[in-house]
């Protein structure tokens, strides 16, 4: 039983799933059943989120039979801590789902069957620890984003982003197999903590764990977005209905740096493979420096609001990855302020794809920055709720991403990496520019004679979550200790070291 309930926010997913996908296969098509199928949703998200915390207050350590999941499922407090972010992020993709798909017609019921298995692959990368267990965690979570993706049937934007997300993510997929089948022939292990010991006992790398590492690299990189392996992203996040890019820039990222977690600090966490000569850490530094730099000069440039924030994501990306090369020093604390970050940035960025849902309806949406030009006047709710989430996505106390990017700073230079911290504190600062136009148009501008004006739409569903996102936004940028704690336990499991 105790087993079970550790298990628990995966099995609630799991079968929420596959109940509401016979449900919504055996009712006749109705606003009404489309409107169910969200709630439903939603409910699985929620009660997946709840069993997390359960599990995470009654103690995941020492739990009988944990042995017989081992090594293809890691029952620990990291995949616990990433559980709930995964659902909470569900939650709000769902819940923004309920509103923008009936007002934009393109209510069926199969997008939040696709929300729900994505979430179970991301789950499983959360808990992976054998390399069979990351591919099929990977692959059950990027299918369902393809396909997501790919709703807007008759959009050719939309089938153009699908198309390349999902042969660049195959591309990727093939390198990151070949990285993993060059580990597995020079170690004779597919479990992370097995390749993690043969590569520590190995002493000198060999050839092929090197060329296995880049390839890794590559194809880790590719998952999280990251320059140079981003093209795919804006084009995916503008041809997708606006949840479904909500749902990719923060469960999808979510898991893909859980992933990248579990494998560089299992498979590469010897001193050797984490030097500043030789390892991944520089290699990644390079990454996180080039990724900040390129997304932020090009989301600067960008007229459509909805791009702008894709490429945001990518930035975002960036500072993430300056959190992943400090914790080569100090995996709890540097660990724990990626683990930080990730979860102000989910509620942050889904509460602003959020607010530019509500800013828009059917034929009058808000696409460019000119489509938002004076709303805070015509619709001072809208506006305030979009910029609280643009200030905390710029950094911006008392917000929640003010301390996501405190504590991913403070770590890069308590281990010492003075030169990235400043490169990502400039970027942060360019960052800035492209969220505060945002609040110029709202406020500063007037929408210019014969121009289309966006007009909100109303929705419930879209009204919780942006409330929800805003409480969290708030809650964690003014009282952030005990979940940074939380974090911090959940980092642990790599080491104090």
């Amino acid at each position: 039983m105790a087993l079970a309930f550790v298990l628990s926010p995966l099995l609630v997913v799991v079968v929420g799933a596959l109940l509401l996908m016979l449900a919504e296969a055996f009712t006749k098509k109705r606003s009404a059943t489309s409107s169910g199928v969200a709630l439903g949703a939603t409910m699985v998200f929620a009660t997946g989120f709840a069993f997390s915390i359960g599990a995470w207050l009654a103690g995941v350590e020492d739990v009988p039979g944990a042995d017989a999941l081992a090594p293809w499922i890691i029952v620990d407090r990291f995949t616990l801590f990433f559980d709930g972010i995964l659902c909470l992020g569900g939650v709000l993709a769902s819940l923004l789902a309920g509103g923008y798909l009936p007002e934009h017609k393109l209510d069926r019921g199969e997008f939040y069957a696709l929300l729900l298995f994505a979430t179970v692959g991301a789950m499983m990368l959360a808990a992976a620890g054998d390399l069979l267990t990351v591919l099929l965690g990977l692959e059950t979570m990027s299918i369902g984003a393809y396909a997501i993706t790919a709703f807007r049937r008759t959009s050719a934007r939309s089938a153009e982003g699908a198309l390349k997300y999902f042969l660049l993510g195959s591309f990727a997929a093939a390198i990151l197999l070949y990285g993993f089948a060059l580990l597995y022939g020079a170690t004779g292990h597919t479990d992370l903590a097995g390749i993690g010991d043969a590569v520590r006992r190995g002493g000198d790398r060999s050839p092929m764990i090197l060329i296995a590492l880049v390839l890794i690299l590559a194809g880790l990189a590719f998952k999280i977005s990251a320059v140079p392996f981003h093209m795919w992203t804006p084009d995916a996040y503008e041809g997708a209905p606006t949840p479904g890019t909500t749902y990719m820039a923060s469960v999808v990222k979510a898991g893909g740096f859980a992933m990248l977690l579990r494998v560089l600090f299992l498979c590469f966490g010897d001193k050797a493979s984490m030097s500043w000569s030789a390892g991944w850490p520089p290699a990644l530094a390079w990454i996180a420096v080039i990724t900040m730099t390129v997304a932020n000069l090009i989301a600067g440039q960008q007229e459509s609001v909805k791009r702008m924030l894709a490429y945001s994501s990518i930035a975002h990306a960036g500072y993430l990855l300056v959190g992943v090369v400090a914790a080569m020093h100090s995996m709890s604390q540097a660990g724990a302020s990626v683990l930080y970050y990730l979860l102000t940035y989910m509620v942050s960025t889904a509460g602003a794809f959020g607010t530019l849902i509500l800013c828009g309806s059917r034929g009058k949406e808000a696409v460019t920055y000119e489509d938002l030009a004076g709303i805070g006047r015509r619709h001072p709710p809208a506006a305030l709720a979009f910029s609280l989430f643009l200030i905390s996505l710029a950094g911006i106390p008392p917000t929640a991403g003010f301390f996501g990017k405190w504590f991913v700073f403070r770590a890069a230079i308590d281990s010492g990496f003075y030169a990235l911290t400043v490169i990502a504190f400039m970027n942060s600062v360019v960052a800035a520019y492209y969220y505060l136009r945002v609040l110029v148009f709202m406020y500063m501008r007037e929408p210019a004679a014969g121009a289309p004006v966006a007009v909100p739409m109303r929705s419930a569903y879209v009204a919780v979550a942006l409330l929800l996102s805003a409480i969290l936004v708030l809650i964690l940028g003014i009282v952030p200790g005990q979940t940074l704690d939380m974090a911090i336990k959940a980092a642990s499991i790599f080491g104090a070291g």
